[in-house]
């Protein structure tokens, strides 16, 4: 009986102690008034670095005017510039940014526009998808729809959209679109 009893108060001892430890410098502090201030703490998430290789190509006029087309979307869609990023490198692979009418032999099925979304596919009509606002609206409705696109790799999203046969391509587009769209963002 005298181990059991001995156990028992040295278990409610080791309680006691171990309370006092963790308890004790909250305990005093809380006893003691703070006369702090509020810090703001910005919590900034950078848009993850570009994979692999990048390309670059040297873009003329029209090119330019889709690449504000698709922020002017993609701003007036109420997303963030990461989802601007993701939509140019998109259309820097698939049209280089080109409105890619109809182009006979050389097309890809009927693919068209700035993301060669294909009618037949449900994009819309041809004419709505060679209208870069509307082609943006629509990939970025698709993007809307992708859980987590936000903090996945660009190559990642785009295709879980596009559905392209070269799943890995659009990795090489990231830094243009990054510039592209921090120039002309707030322009």
């Amino acid at each position: 009986m005298n181990t059991i009893f001995r156990k028992s108060m040295l278990s409610v001892a080791g309680l006691a102690f171990a309370g006092g430890v963790f308890a004790g410098p909250i305990a005093a502090h809380a006893a003691t008034p703070v006369d702090a201030k509020p810090v703001a703490v910005a919590v900034h998430t950078a848009a993850p670095k570009p994979q692999g290789d990048q390309s670059h190509i040297t873009l003329n006029d029209e090119q330019t005017a889709n690449a504000k087309a698709i922020i002017a979307a993609t701003k007036k869609a109420g997303l963030p510039e990461r989802a601007a990023v993701i939509s140019i490198a998109t259309s820097l692979q698939e049209s280089k940014l080109d409105n890619l009418g109809h182009l006979g032999d050389a097309n890809d099925h009927d693919s068209l526009g700035l993301f060669q979304q294909r009618p037949s596919s449900g994009w819309g009509t041809p004419e709505q998808i060679t209208n870069p606002e509307y082609s943006t609206t629509a990939f970025l409705k698709g993007l809307r729809q992708v859980d987590g696109w936000q903090d996945m790799p660009l190559t990642e999203a785009a295709q879980t959209v596009q559905v392209s046969a070269y799943p890995d391509a659009y990795a090489q587009w990231e830094q243009q679109a990054t510039d592209l769209v921090a120039q002309h963002w707030n322009s």
